[in-house]
C-alpha cells in the first residue's frame, strides 16, 4: 500500500472509531468528512459501511491484546493480569459506545467476534501461564472462562455498570490468586485465601 493510501485508511479509522463513539449511526459521509477524504476513497478502503465497522473493532481488539506484552516487562505476572481485566472493562465500554454500530455486523457472517474472543482469550491465557509459573495464580483456570466470567460482568445493564464490573474483577481476580502455590498477600506473608484489604 503506498504511503499516501495507508496514511487515508488510518485516518478513516480513527476518524470511523470517534465517530461510532459519539454516534454509533454515523453515517460514511461524516467519517469521511472527519478523515478529510472523499467519500470515494472511503469505500476504495472499506467495501462497506459494515466492514468499516468491523476494521475498527478488530483494531481496538488488536491493541487491547497487544497490552499483554507491555503489561508483563512492566509488572509481576499477578499485577499484569489484573491490569488487563481492567483494560477488558474498558473494550467492554468502548463496546458499548459502539453498540448500534457492532449490531450492524452481527447480522453479516463476519467472523469478528469470534476472532475477538479468541484473540482475548489468547491474551489471558499467556497471562495466566505467566501467573501460574510465577506461583502467583491459580493453573486450574483458562482464559476463556475468565472470559465468559467477564463477559457477564461488561453485558450489566444498570447504570454504574462500569464501577460495578470494577469492583466485581476486584473479586474474581483474588479467586484467581486462591490457593496458588507461591502467591503472597500485600502483608508479605504467604497467600492462602482471598486478599482482603
Amino acid at each position: 500500500m503506498r504511503a499516501d493510501a495507508r496514511r487515508n485508511r488510518e485516518a478513516l479509522l480513527v476518524a470511523a472509531r470517534e465517530a461510532f463513539l459519539s454516534d454509533d449511526d454515523a453515517h460514511v459521509e461524516e467519517i469521511a468528512r472527519r478523515a478529510g477524504v472523499a467519500v470515494g476513497t472511503l469505500y476504495r478502503h472499506f467495501d462497506t459501511r459494515e466492514a468499516l465497522v468491523a476494521e475498527v473493532y478488530r483494531q481496538e481488539v488488536a491493541d487491547l491484546c497487544a497490552a499483554r506484552e507491555r503489561l508483563l516487562a512492566q509488572h509481576a505476572p499477578d499485577e499484569a493480569l489484573r491490569s488487563f481485566l481492567l483494560l477488558l472493562v474498558e473494550h467492554a465500554a468502548v463496546g458499548r459506545g459502539m453498540g448500534e454500530a457492532l449490531e450492524s455486523i452481527m447480522a453479516t457472517d463476519s467472523p469478528v467476534f469470534d476472532d475477538a474472543r479468541d484473540e482475548m482469550a489468547r491474551a489471558l491465557d499467556d497471562l495466566l501461564a505467566a501467573g501460574v509459573a510465577a506461583g502467583l495464580v491459580r493453573g486450574d483456570v483458562s482464559g476463556r472462562i475468565v472470559l465468559r466470567a467477564l463477559g457477564g460482568i461488561c453485558g450489566m445493564r444498570a447504570e454504574g455498570w462500569e464501577d460495578d464490573a470494577v469492583r466485581i474483577v476486584a473479586i474474581l481476580y483474588d479467586g484467581l490468586r486462591y490457593g496458588a502455590a507461591g502467591a503472597v498477600a500485600s502483608s508479605g506473608k504467604p497467600h492462602s485465601g482471598p486478599h482482603r484489604p
